[in-house]
């Protein structure tokens, strides 16, 4: 369809191209006031131009119907018509009045003749095409918003790593002193895990990419030509980039929603990944006196608007309440994937609405980890290397030559004295060359580098 007709087709549209059906469903569910994710919508859009399209070539819809609802699909699957699907998001659990709503203002775009059910939803129920829209609004957002985030993310959080390979720090366990590391190590492990992030998601798009179109009411097929579905995944592939796959079996993809959950899942791990780095960001930014202070956080804002000068840690707070939201998701998700009760999930509107939330927080939180908060993180290098100094864990590095025990009592002697550990140990006896080579706490943070 050439640009002139597309236009031609927007400009003509009348205002609440709905019909009915729509109508019936905005008075039935005034229940939250937000409607269905745009993605899913535009989503509809696609599905419903590709079918057009395929019904065409199948000689099942006249060339030029099928060429004027392709055109409409176009348009919702290109944002125009998104004020044109006002139904709550908490609908008929099957996605019907969603799919209805599409229907019925492709076919009011599509001009004379076209009607809703016989034209626009040739080849396809509410209960193959809504879940298909869902899996692949995700897959779609995931690639072209979560995964790019997140990558940046880890890239700053790796670059880091290399700025501060050589700062000498106390470690942690338990929240109390442990043997040496360096800020670099900590921040090539924060690197790693959102690296782990991203796996984790690639490792499931295949499964979110199966779809269940073609399956129609209860994945049996009724009323579908038998190469509909196959010349439809193929049109929306080449159209997307996406990989877009019939699944292993059409009555599991119609009756489940489990790439969805598994999906949602990993989101959970990430947003507990997350959580983690923005914590430990915190706590080594906290202060700047009577903290931590390892670490200096960019200052975006005032912190108080009663104390002078006070500065927080805005955007790591930001980071765990986006983690907390998107858990909540998660169990939202995980309670609507059980409900898959003989041949249909009945819970795929809270389902979208849950993962599609999830994916766009985290990608905004992790673009502003990067951007706002990692790329400008400056290291406190004396006041690290004086912790990796005072940290009494390091005479674990003297268990070696003098023995555990002796050990012990040369570090409680010293928090009881607060004496440093090379003062106290040399009182007791331990030679200055073994005291040279076990408290280089460089070389501690890297123990087979020597």
């Amino acid at each position: 369809m050439d640009a002139g007709r597309l236009e031609t087709v927007s400009e003509t549209a009348p205002r609440e191209l709905w019909g009915p059906e729509t109508q019936k469903a905005v008075a039935n569910f005034p229940v939250s006031g937000e409607p269905m994710p745009a993605p899913v919508i535009r989503w509809l859009g696609r599905i419903k131009a590709a079918v057009a399209r395929v019904n065409a070539e199948l000689g099942l819809l006249d060339a030029d119907m099928a060429e004027r609802i392709a055109a409409a699909g176009d348009h919702v699957a290109a944002g125009d018509f998104d004020d044109q699907f006002p139904i709550d998001v908490f609908q008929t659990g099957s996605g019907t009045s969603s799919n209805m709503n599409a229907n019925e203002v492709i076919a009011a775009l599509a001009g004379d003749g076209v009607h809703p059910n016989d034209h626009v939803n040739l080849g396809q129920s509410s209960n193959d095409v809504f879940p298909s829209a869902v899996h692949l609004a995700a897959l779609g957002e995931l690639q072209s918003d979560l995964l790019p985030a997140l990558g940046r993310l880890a890239e700053s959080l790796e670059a880091k790593a290399g700025e501060f390979d050589d700062v000498v720090k106390s470690g942690r366990t338990h929240l109390m002193d442990a043997v040496p590391v360096t800020l670099g190590q900590e921040f090539g492990g924060y690197g790693a895990q959102v690296r782990q992030g991203i796996a984790r998601i690639e490792a499931t798009l295949e499964r979110v990419g199966q779809i269940p179109l073609g399956g129609t009411a209860t994945g049996t097929g009724l009323n579908t030509h038998p190469e509909f579905a196959e010349r439809v995944r193929r049109k929306l592939a080449e159209e997307t980039g996406l990989t877009v796959a019939a699944p292993p079996d059409p009555f599991e993809a119609q009756a489940a929603r489990d790439a969805l959950v598994e999906a949602s899942g990993v989101l959970k791990v990430i947003a507990v990944s997350l959580t983690k780095i923005a914590n430990d960001l915190r706590l080594m930014g906290s202060g700047p006196r009577a903290g931590l202070a390892e670490i200096r956080l960019p200052e975006l804002q005032k912190g108080s608007s009663i104390m002078p000068g006070k500065v927080n840690p805005v955007i790591p707070e930001v980071v765990t309440q986006v983690g907390a939201q998107v858990i909540g998701n998660d169990a939202a998700i995980t309670l609507g994937g059980m409900q898959g009760h003989f041949e249909l999930n009945v819970f795929v509107p809270v389902i979208a609405r849950n993962l599609l939330d999830s994916i766009r927080l985290l990608a905004s939180a992790s673009r502003l980890l990067a951007e706002k908060c990692v790329d400008g993180i400056e290291a406190n290098r004396e006041q690290c290397e004086r912790y990796a100094e005072l940290t009494l864990s390091a005479a674990t590095a003297l268990n070696a030559h003098i023995g555990y025990d002796l050990a012990s009592e040369i570090v409680k002697e010293a928090a009881e004295t607060g004496r440093p550990l090379r003062e106290v140990a040399r009182d007791r006896g331990v030679d200055e060359g073994v005291l040279d080579e076990a408290l280089d706490y460089r070389a501690m943070a890297r123990p087979h580098d020597r």
